[in-house]
């Protein structure tokens, strides 16, 4: 540990469960010596075991929809009187489709779930931000990070409305965080980060195939939520108080891939067994 927190504020949004990425920034942020509050809808407090987390880290939890004026309002002012100032460190970790849930296809949405959907996943950190600007909540040369997804910017078909929801997620980050930086001397940023094993992001169709394609296409390999963690943690401390309107992969090199030898070799491998009409040997299921 290196005390690269040591002595800040903040306000920690979407943490669930264990596998959450936001539950692990948590873990570090306490580690690195910060003092924050945890939050999320009033339903996910009720399915996830954020108690526990608040209990390890010495933690307020503060009910809060993000999609509400009045939430945020509240949940802003409650964590400056709990933390003692104003707030030098946020993260936005909310996503969720409906249509997803559901089983809709991209070319056959449920539109009012389409609009749920960006309200809780983008238009929330538009509502956050904008709170915190107008309560003038946050510290100079405080740091806002919200977590997205390359689908945000190449096709990603199962991640259906998602991937909209994503772009506009981080078009907000670069315009509002323009403002905040000229203003309020504020940093704004996004991680896009590799696919992870989180509740959220196993409910996509196929997940575990992508996840396995995704590994042997970086060349360092998935970033793993821990390792999401300390990124975000290097993100909200003093040594990079000059990056802002960036969206920045963290992905094991995966955003910059076309081929790699590890697909391109499976998939020779494959071809050459159909030609001589030899099937793969089957994994045993045995223990």
């Amino acid at each position: 540990m290196y005390n690269l927190l040591k002595g800040k504020r903040g306000i920690i949004f979407g943490a669930l469960d264990s596998k959450s990425i936001a539950w692990k920034v948590a873990e570090r942020a306490h580690e690195e010596g910060a003092k924050f509050v945890l939050t999320n809808a009033p339903v996910a407090l009720r399915l996830g075991t954020i108690s526990e987390l608040a209990e390890k880290t010495g933690s307020i939890v503060i009910p809060a929809d993000a999609t509400s004026m009045m939430d945020l309002e509240d949940l802003i002012d409650k964590s400056m009187e709990i933390l003692g100032g104003k707030i030098d460190f946020v993260l936005h970790s909310i996503g969720m489709s409906v249509n997803v849930r559901r089983g809709n296809h991209y070319t056959n949405q449920d539109y009012n779930f389409t609009k749920t959907g960006w309200d809780v996943s983008a238009l929330s950190f538009h509502r956050l931000m904008s709170m915190l600007y107008k309560k003038d909540a946050m510290s100079e040369w405080g740091s806002i990070v919200a977590l997205t997804y390359m689908a945000a910017q190449r096709v990603f078909p199962d991640y259906n409305d998602m991937a909209d929801n994503k772009a506009y997620l981080e078009s907000v980050a670069r315009s509002f965080g323009y403002f905040f930086g000229r203003d309020k001397k504020v940093r704004v940023n996004t991680i896009s980060q590799s696919p992870t094993v989180t509740t959220a992001g196993s409910g996509v169709k196929g997940f575990d195939g992508f996840l396995a394609f995704a590994d042997k296409m970086s060349p360092l390999g998935n970033a793993s939520a821990l390792e999401c963690a300390d990124y975000t943690i290097s993100l909200f401390s003093d040594l990079t108080k000059k990056v802002t309107l960036q969206n920045l992969f963290h992905d094991g090199g995966f955003s910059n891939m076309g081929v790699s030898t590890a697909i391109m070799d499976e998939f020779m491998k494959k071809e050459i067994s159909e030609e001589l009409g030899v099937e793969e040997p089957k994994k045993s299921t045995k223990k």
